[in-house]
């Protein structure tokens, strides 16, 4: 019995678009090979821990991982300006969409074959890149700039980022029916993709409530923030409970450890999220993501049907 094959306008676009899908599988290939190369280079860390691994093997990956992570960081961005662009706009510019519409197919048709192409292949690229990403990024994830809930990192290695890329191909379709034109469409979605990215960005640390931790004034600082968690803000303790900064002493008396006594001071307090928060915060953005993809194809093939009919 023979594997069902692809008709109608799946095939088409498949068959037409078939070489960014080799060429999404080639980076994945590609990226995987350079990844586990640079896995036995490093090796395996020592009693020491991470710290422990070969200096210039370590400084190689940290270099990779942090590329690697805006360059994944930038894939929604592409997808949907591809989505717009090729896909989209430049058959309703030239109208070889019409081509589609004599073959029994219907407006409807066309437009949930590029959706659901697209993002079917957007989305599985994505996953697989980021099995890749976390390959190397566990090597080198203690380090400044390169922890779990940092820019980058944070997006290459949990489902938000095939999220991001889902939305993307939504956007696509909706600003390249507005537009028509296909590399005002790729600009304008590749922009609108980011502005949200970056919007989402900013605001997903608020999504659960911090965690604050307390030490007395003369306390030890390293207990005050807990390993491999994220600080949102630190500061000076009052005896009646109310938040200095954390230079207030400092600026009186040019001495680290010192407080006049008329400020007060009794301790420490910092506010952070541990660890625990990446998970809920990486599901709650995934599905505020989806949630506006939705939207923006629903909306993407309202505008088809109020224009073709």
């Amino acid at each position: 019995m023979s594997a069902p094959a692809l008709r109608g306008p799946y095939w088409a676009t498949v068959r037409q678009h078939r070489h960014a899908a080799w060429a999404l599988t080639a980076l994945t290939a590609a990226g995987l090979a350079a990844v586990a190369a640079l896995r036995v280079w490093v090796g395996d860390p020592g009693p020491e821990g991470p710290f422990a691994f070969p200096a210039r093997a370590h400084r190689v990956m940290r270099l990779c991982m942090e590329y690697g992570g805006t360059g994944l960081l930038l894939l929604p961005l592409l997808v949907g300006a591809f989505v717009a662009g090729p896909m989209t706009a430049r058959e309703l510019e030239s109208g070889t969409w019409r081509l589609a519409l004599t073959q029994s197919t219907t407006p409807r048709a066309w437009l949930g074959a590029k959706v659901l192409v697209a993002g079917l292949v957007s989305a599985l690229g994505a996953s697989a890149l980021v099995l890749v990403y976390r390959l190397g990024w566990t090597r080198v994830s203690a380090t400044w700039q390169l922890t779990r809930f940092d820019r980058g990192p944070y997006e290459a290695t949990g489902p938000v980022l095939a999220a991001y890329c889902l939305l993307g191909v939504a956007l696509g379709v909706l600003v390249g029916q507005l537009l028509r034109r296909t590399v005002v469409a790729m600009a304008a979605t590749g922009l609108l993709t980011g502005l949200v990215l970056l919007g989402i960005g900013a605001l997903r640390w608020s999504f659960l409530p911090v965690q604050t931790n307390t030490i007395p004034f003369g306390g030890n600082p390293a207990k005050l923030l807990p390993p491999d968690s994220l600080l949102v803000d630190t500061g000076l303790l009052t005896a009646t409970g109310s938040r200095l900064p954390n230079q207030a002493c400092f600026e009186r008396t040019r001495t680290m450890g010192v407080c006049p006594a008329d400020l007060n001071v009794t301790g420490r307090y910092a506010d952070f999220h541990p660890a625990s928060h990446y998970w809920p915060t990486q599901l709650i953005e995934t599905a505020l993501v989806l949630a506006l993809a939705a939207a923006a194809l629903y909306a993407a093939f309202r505008v088809l049907r109020a224009r073709r009919g």
